[in-house]
């Protein structure tokens, strides 16, 4: 099947003009055409012939042989390791796809196809990016010969229907009570810091919790790759960086996007994932009125998170390690943490209040935890601590909500 696909769109590239734009239905017309005159397809049924046609299509106008995993809706992850071995994630489960690619020419094709279509560049030069894919997936390349064994794309897709605290709930991700509680600190504008490993759910997560931003505020998001998917929020703007590139286009760092963020009269400031100097920015955002910020960042614990905001602080300022901590601590008012256990679940495993510096250590007090020893599928337990000098007192109505 491969070979007669390949033959077939050889045979198309040979009948298309192109010195002019050519539509989708004119070249499905001509995949049917050299199908018809192919006589290894008459060996084929029905159902094979169109997979082949379907398959001819993607490989000229999609992402060739990707396009199928791409359009499955159960597939969570795509993992691609050079031309010839294909991995993707459905239902937590890993599986090698049956099919590859041709050629490593062709994946680098398809790599082209995908960064150029948003402001990204990836070449000997540049050979690893970060971008995404038009519904929002998020895209990693790293080119051949830095990817020995040929190009490496590895693409974590998102759900159409962007999953709500409701379905979190429901699937043992968070308890009601828990939700209930997040959803009173983002109205009264507390900022909040989601942490958590590679895939525990970070960008969901945080996508759920923006649902109770009122919709009448005006938000600015700025991410590395656009993959937010904030729903309801009609004053939105959307700020993604930029390469640099050989033609000599400028980068456009997240540090610059924050400052740019701060003059655009923003209520709320969503960075996406802090990775380093923008740390410093955005807790000096927090500290400068723009209550109810949001970010994400990679760490094992809450703890390990701290530690790892210093760091970035740190890179891009020396500063004593005292004032530093100081900034942490006055901006974030509250961290989550995120885990995806051995069963393959994601769910919240921690709530942490951030509350001052004393004898030059952050102070925190935990106000949830996961207590996987019983085995359930919701065991984030209360501590019954609550009400602190930094955490203002609810109103009676979300007191009675939240039945404190």
């Amino acid at each position: 099947m491969d070979k007669l696909c390949e033959e077939i769109r050889r045979q198309v590239l040979e009948r298309i003009d192109f010195s002019k734009e050519i539509e989708e239905p004119e070249i499905q017309e001509l995949i049917a055409h050299e199908m018809a005159r192919c006589s290894f397809v008459e060996e084929l049924s029905i159902g094979q012939r169109i997979m082949l046609e379907q398959r001819v299509f993607n490989s000229l106008r999609k992402l060739d042989i990707l396009q199928e995993l791409i359009e499955d809706d159960e597939v969570t992850e795509i993992l691609v390791n050079g031309p010839n071995h294909i991995f993707f994630e459905k239902r937590g489960v890993f599986s090698e796809y049956p099919h590859h690619f041709t050629s490593e020419e062709k994946l680098q094709d398809v790599i082209q196809q995908i960064v150029g279509k948003h402001n990204r560049v990836v070449n000997l030069a540049n050979p690893i990016v970060d971008t995404r894919l038009e519904d929002g997936s998020r895209v990693n390349v790293v080119l051949s010969p830095i990817a020995i064994d040929g190009s490496a794309v590895s693409i974590r897709k998102f759900s159409k229907t962007p999953l709500d605290m409701k379905s979190m709930t429901e699937m043992g991700s968070i308890t009601e009570e828990a939700a209930g509680f997040l959803k009173i600190l983002v109205q009264n504008r507390y900022n909040l810091f989601i942490s958590g490993g590679t895939s525990s759910g970070k960008t969901t997560f945080l996508n759920a919790l923006s649902a109770y931003i009122p919709k009448n505020e005006r938000i600015i998001t700025i991410e590395d790759s656009a993959e937010l998917r904030l729903q309801g929020i009609c004053n939105l703007v959307r700020l993604e960086t930029r390469n640099a590139n050989m033609e000599g286009v400028k980068a456009i760092k997240a540090r610059e996007l924050i400052h740019t963020a701060l003059r655009m009269r923003p209520d709320r400031i969503i960075v996406g994932e802090c990775r380093g100097e923008e740390a410093l920015d955005m807790l000096q955002a927090m500290n400068t009125g723009h209550d109810g910020s949001l970010s994400t960042g990679h760490a094992n614990s809450t703890k390990d998170m701290l530690n790892r905001l210093e760091t970035m602080v740190l890179m891009a300022m020396e500063l004593p390690l005292g004032a530093v901590r100081q900034q942490i601590a006055s901006g974030i008012d509250v961290l989550i943490h995120l885990e995806r256990g051995k069963d393959r679940k994601r769910r919240v495993v921690e709530i942490t209040e951030v509350l001052d510096v004393q004898n030059g250590e952050i102070i925190t007090q935990l106000l949830y935890f996961y207590d996987g020893e019983l085995r359930k599928v919701n065991d984030l337990k209360r501590t019954g601590k609550m009400h602190t000098a930094k955490m203002e007192e609810f109103s009676e109505e979300e007191e009675e909500e939240y039945e404190l």
